[in-house]
């Protein structure tokens, strides 16, 4: 991408399409275009139609999804899978229609198989059941994943996908209905110190195991890949390290400074038992993450205290 390429960023108030406008300022491009949902609903063809015949972006970086936690995931599956499909579909199928030089996909690491052997490799995708509570969410991931892979060998395109591991950072979802594990632990740890709380109750067994990436490190790994990376192989990005959900919750506690008791419900599913990303492709392609767990989670808080 050129300094003054016509960059589309789609969902751009979302937590990864945010991430994203601040990197790419940060880099110098100069040409960045977003629209909010009230302005164009990507679930509607014509309006995308219109909107590309008259923009005509150079480069897109897809971030717009409906997205959510093992809750949201079980409860609207339906609209995660309908949604999904529609946004995708349109906006993958305009951008082949009206010649964008490069598209970025982004997937999910939930596409995988739910019993992938760890570290999950690229290879291991579409190799086994996946995950019942976000199956919906993943078979729309996967099939944005293979209209990429087929646009590029039937039409002769340039569309790249990757696959972030569990997203957390600014603009994150905090809902204590919907939201992702490590934003709903953050609010009610945060709760519970206020409030006094002599315990937090946390969802499962907390024996599963999850990767973390900081949402800014995926956003400085997008642009690294719109810049160097060209193939049908949709590229897992995390840190390649993991962690118990119950030891998530200790740090977090300690960050946030609660001292009480933390329970465990066992009657609320745990989900995938393991989600590790094999990182070393990425690697090769000169990406590395940067930010710690600790130092995310703390940079996170901060702002977090002040709302």
């Amino acid at each position: 991408m050129e300094k003054e390429s016509k960059i589309y960023v789609v969902g751009h108030t979302g937590m990864v399409g945010s991430a994203l406008m601040r990197k790419l300022e940060q880099e110098g491009y100069k040409n960045v275009i977003f629209r909010t949902s009230a302005e164009l609903d990507l679930t509607k063809q014509e309006a995308v139609v219109d909107f590309f015949e008259v923009e005509k972006p150079e480069y897109v970086f897809m971030a717009a999804a409906k997205v959510g936690g093992i809750a949201a995931n079980d409860t609207y599956r339906a609209q995660f899978l309908y949604e999904n499909l529609m946004i995708q579909s349109n906006l993958i199928h305009q951008s082949y229609v009206h010649g964008v030089k490069k598209l970025l996909f982004l997937a999910s690491s939930c596409i995988y198989p739910k019993m992938a052997p760890q570290p999950i490799k690229e290879e291991y995708l579409l190799t086994g059941e996946l995950e019942p509570t976000n199956e919906p969410y993943a078979i729309a991931k996967i099939a944005g994943v293979k209209m990429c892979e087929n646009y590029n060998r039937q039409y002769g395109c340039n569309f790249i996908s990757v696959m972030p591991t569990n997203l957390y950072g600014p603009n994150d979802n905090f809902d204590p209905e919907t939201s992702h594990v490590l934003p709903a632990l953050l609010r009610k740890f945060h709760e519970a110190k206020i409030t006094g709380a002599e315990e937090v109750v946390v969802w499962g067994s907390g024996e599963p195991r999850r990767e973390f990436l900081h949402v800014d490190d995926l956003a400085t790994a997008c642009i690294h890949l719109m810049n160097t990376y060209n193939g049908n192989i949709s590229l897992n990005i995390g840190t390649g390290e993991d962690i118990a959900i119950k030891d998530l919750a200790a740090l977090i506690a300690e960050i946030t400074g609660y001292k009480g008791k933390i329970i465990y419900d066992h009657s609320k599913p745990d989900g995938t038992p393991r989600k590790l990303l094999d990182v070393s492709l990425v690697h090769s392609f000169g990406w590395y993450a940067s930010i710690s767990l600790r130092e995310g989670i703390e940079m996170v808080y901060e702002k977090v205290k002040k709302q």
